[in-house]
């Protein structure tokens, strides 16, 4: 149990008497464990619970899926009953989750932490979730079910180009933004628009409002950006413990059971995209379930491989999508290795992201003119307040973290 000493460290009983809570940390605290996948986040956080203070909030964005849990890392059901987190299983993977409703979840568990006397842990690896919460959201409102209705439609009967093209007309600014082939922005867009009758990227231009700018609070922002050929490793180190435990056949489960189709959020996560292009690959009998609308996979992959057999020399060993199953064991196989190289090069572009957004978190406007250039190195003097309330940390190991709370 904790043991509050007016003008002392908090300190810790039992097996943890050893360690002495920072007494800097107030009770009106928020912290924020920022760092990319595979960099050791979940054993601190569980460490940082078993010490009384703290509780969980998750801030993972596949983390939300139920019945996703080998290829989102996420923790077994003995760890989440020792060590509870919110917003972990909260949604179907056919379901949809925007950030606006991730940051007001988090507003009132912030509160609720605080009124039981604890400190809400923020820990994952899902930037822009944290960016919402540190530097704020636009007012953009949420799309209408109608609507987002309407546009699927018409993404389905004339295809993304379409929408791509109609954006350019009504929306300049984000059309010159996106990336012809980001299905998920470029319909929130035109949502947006149809909505609304005014483009998204005039929303985006509004004030922002953040919870961290909550004078009440005091927020730590602590950014961990490790050495990334230690983090290569363990990147490379848990994908292999996904295929062992069974990757592929969890995503079979989850064609099994739910009707999804292969634009759906839960389907764009790292590693359920690559096996889903892999099943359609091998023309998996997955695809013949009554609830599942095989075109519309075939679809979504046909681009990859085409673009994919264009840059190789020709291979009789392999056919056409749209041709009978006559795949030799040799080509499964191969199939199967390229599918596991597609979703290890996948996550380490999902880190350098991560380290890209971290770089942006540290670097956001209103903070002193020296602190322009971001240090990795633990320095004591490195400390980065912006807007009175938040304190933004960088450390390149977990273990320099560690030392910060303690």
């Amino acid at each position: 149990s904790l043991i509050k000493n007016k003008g002392n460290p908090m300190q810790i009983s039992s097996a943890s008497s050893s360690y002495r809570l920072n007494p800097n940390l107030a009770d009106n605290s928020v912290v924020c464990l920022m760092a990319p996948t595979a960099s050791g986040k979940t054993a601190l956080a569980y460490e940082l619970y078993d010490t009384g203070r703290y509780e969980l909030i998750s801030v993972d964005s596949a983390l939300i899926y139920r019945d996703m849990n080998i290829g989102t890392a996420k923790p077994t059901a003995a760890e989440l009953a020792r060590y509870p987190h919110y917003l972990v299983d909260i949604i179907d993977p056919m379901q949809s989750y925007s950030v606006a409703e991730f940051v007001n979840d988090v507003a009132h568990l912030i509160d609720s932490c605080h009124e039981r006397g604890k400190i809400p842990l923020l820990v994952g690896g899902t930037m822009m979730y944290y960016m919402a919460l540190i530097d704020g959201l636009s007012p953009v409102p949420d799309s209408d079910d109608d609507v987002r209705a309407r546009v699927e439609q018409w993404r389905q009967d004339e295809g993304l180009g379409a929408l791509y093209d109609y954006l350019g007309k009504i929306d300049p600014i984000s059309h010159e933004r996106l990336n012809a082939t980001d299905t998920q922005r470029i319909t929130r867009a035109v949502e947006v628009y149809l909505q609304t009758n005014i483009p998204i990227s005039d929303w985006q231009q509004k004030p922002k409002h953040a919870l961290a700018h909550n004078p009440n609070q005091q927020w730590h922002a602590l950014a961990v950006m490790p050495e990334r050929s230690w983090l290569h490793q363990r990147i490379e180190q848990r994908l292999d413990i996904m295929w062992h435990d069974g990757l592929v056949a969890e995503v079979i489960r989850l064609l099994e059971q739910y009707p999804l189709t292969p634009n759906l959020p839960s389907m764009r996560c790292v590693g359920y995209r690559q096996v889903l292009e892999y099943l359609v690959h091998i023309k998996h009998p997955i695809f013949k379930q009554p609830h599942l609308d095989k075109a519309q996979f075939y679809d979504a992959f046909l681009e990859v491989e085409a673009a994919s057999a264009s840059k190789r020399p020709q291979d009789t060993t392999t056919q056409a999508l749209d041709q009978p199953l006559t795949l030799s064991a040799q080509t499964e196989a191969l199939a199967c290795q390229q599918m596991q190289n597609k979703a290890l090069y996948a996550t380490r572009q999902l880190a350098k992201r991560q380290y890209t957004w971290l770089r942006k978190l540290t670097q956001l406007p209103n903070l002193p003119d020296n602190a322009s250039n971001t240090a990795i190195k633990l320095n004591e003097n490195d400390d980065k307040l912006m807007r009175g309330n938040i304190k933004i940390k960088t450390f390149a190991t977990m273990t320099q973290v560690r030392e910060y709370l303690y």
